[in-house]
């Protein structure tokens, strides 16, 4: 069963978006607005990885060889300016992009498995996770016309 290999993916994938929420809060802490919400995400990616915890007992989440490609790497440093901000926020919403598709997985394998328990953990953290990506369009929409048409 691979499903354990997923529910891996998951845990590790929001470990990293949450600390790269927190990574582009503190290094853009200028923009009140991406410093609060970034670090309100940071603690819905944190929930994640709890509400995760019954899946991981029951399933596992064994990481094998091969899956081992299958990571998205965190932000490690922010980037500076409105560029940086607007390169900072496209990796966001990449890592987003990531997990929600391995979230829609990982549910499509509950409701096969019938596992009511699983369902409603992808239900739950799935829809945080689109309003993560929803709130980074937007972001980015709006810093993109100060970011590629002045120049810093």
């Amino acid at each position: 069963m691979h499903l354990a290999t997923y529910i891996g993916l998951l845990e590790q994938g929001e470990r990293t978006l949450g600390s790269s929420f927190r990574q582009v809060a503190h290094g853009h802490a200028e923009e009140a607005d991406v410093f609060h919400t970034c670090l309100n995400l940071a603690a819905q990616c944190d929930a994640h990885v709890e509400a995760l915890a019954p899946a991981i007992e029951r399933y596992g989440e064994h990481k094998d060889a091969e899956p081992e490609r299958l990571h998205a790497e965190g932000l490690s440093e922010t980037r500076s300016g409105g560029i940086g901000l607007l390169r900072d926020l496209h990796d966001l919403y990449l890592l987003a992009s990531y997990l929600d598709m391995a979230w829609t997985l990982v549910g499509q394998a509950a409701k096969g498995a019938r596992d009511t328990e699983m369902i409603q953990i992808v239900d739950s953290c799935d829809h945080e996770t689109t309003g993560q990506l929803a709130w980074l369009k937007t972001r980015l929409k709006a810093a993109a016309p100060q970011a590629l048409l002045v120049a810093d």
